[in-house]
């Protein structure tokens, strides 16, 4: 099954998306899937497809560096995977953890800069 292809975003993304769009952030989702949309919402849509393998390898983070043309902690990135927020951290982005379920640390090489409950938490964090 590709139930991921088809799963909603939780209800306060769109506004927690909006509100960084109003004061001057550029929005970009890393993504496993291709073609992952919220509308007008996002800027930039970055597939790891066009690298040829999955997060959390090096070179999926490295792509969107490039993509974006900016250097890796210029990046806020977002994750409410440990293991993808961990391996962003270790390859040099600024990351906040949104661990919904409250769930263990990893025992993996990086570490979130923050930890947040909801992504309504986000903004006032950046």
């Amino acid at each position: 099954m590709n139930l991921h292809h088809t799963l909603d975003c939780f209800p306060e993304v769109p506004d927690v998306l909006a509100r960084l769009k109003s004061v001057g952030f550029a929005t970009a989702i890393l993504s496993n899937v291709a073609g992952a949309k919220l509308g007008g919402l996002i800027d930039h849509i970055v597939s790891v497809e066009e690298v040829g393998v999955f997060k959390p390898h090096p070179r999926v983070y490295q792509h969107a560096v490039d993509r974006l043309d900016v250097p890796a902690r210029a990046i806020a990135f977002q994750s409410s995977n440990a293991w993808d927020a961990y391996a962003a951290s270790a390859f040099g982005m600024r990351v906040v953890w949104c661990n919904r379920y409250n769930q263990r640390r990893e025992r993996l090489a990086g570490a979130p800069d923050a930890e947040i409950r909801t992504l309504a938490e986000l903004p006032a964090l950046l």
